[in-house]
């Protein structure tokens, strides 16, 4: 699944639509799409590893959960994979294998924007309330959800705890609130990292955890195991990483 960074670089590539107008929809999303021809993709936005392509009146929420992939100006996978396009004058954009839903502009005024680690309206001071009011959650749970760390996914999961020297499955209402506030610090700090070594090409050359055998600080074998309620897996070293 997508991660908010990788999410940030599917809006650069579809930027050029904005402020187009649309001549032609298509794709097999559960809604009419012929209602966008002649309107007007007034903006995008993102909201952790959510895209919302808002018109005036209504908006299309991309989710591209586990597999799902986007293409610009060409369509080369199977219309049995599309399920939503939007063409232009100068082009198009192309979503596979994705959710795809309408949502009125009242839902988007209703989300929580500083829930998003990579927006400038994050509030980490938020983050640290929504966390001290979970104090049974394990961290690894913490960091995954979208309520509290939108666009947080597995791989970020894994490199912050390993950065910050905490197992998974440590209790977040047992964390010192130094730990606390270098989970939240870090959390945005790697999604910027993410952001800069996949612009570069390069982020897999930077994991210490995420799918590593050997721990980098001590050589001792990482432990792989499937944590918390959505049973991800996690990559950490018993000896580097403190269980609180």
């Amino acid at each position: 699944m997508p991660e908010g960074p990788s999410i940030i670089l599917m809006k650069e590539d579809l930027q050029k639509f904005a402020g187009k107008k649309v001549i032609e929809a298509g794709g097999d999303a559960k809604f009419g799409k012929d209602i966008f021809e002649g309107k007007v993709l007034k903006e995008i936005r993102t909201f952790g590893k959510q895209t919302y392509l808002v018109f005036d009146d209504i908006a299309i929420r991309i989710h591209l959960l586990m597999f799902g992939s986007y293409e610009i100006d060409e369509q080369t996978k199977p219309d049995r994979q599309l399920r939503l396009s939007l063409i232009f004058k100068d082009g198009g954009m192309y979503f596979y294998t994705c959710n795809v839903k309408l949502v009125d502009l009242e839902f988007l005024a209703a989300i929580d924007w500083e829930a998003d680690v990579m927006s400038d309206d994050w509030d980490p001071k938020k983050a640290e309330k929504k966390l001290k009011a979970h104090p049974e959650m394990l961290v690894c749970d913490a960091l995954m959800d979208q309520t509290i760390f939108s666009g947080v996914g597995n791989i970020i999961k894994n490199e912050v705890l390993f950065r910050i020297g905490v197992q998974p499955e440590s209790i977040v209402g047992n964390m010192p609130p130094k730990k606390l506030r270098e989970l939240i610090t870090e959390a945005r700090n790697y999604s910027f990292d993410f952001l800069k070594w996949k612009r570069e090409n390069t982020l897999k050359k930077h994991w210490q955890a995420h799918t590593k055998k050997i721990c980098p600080v001590c050589g001792e074998n990482f432990i792989k195991k499937q944590t918390g309620l959505g049973k991800r897996r996690s990559f950490y070293c018993e000896k580097d990483q403190k269980l609180y």
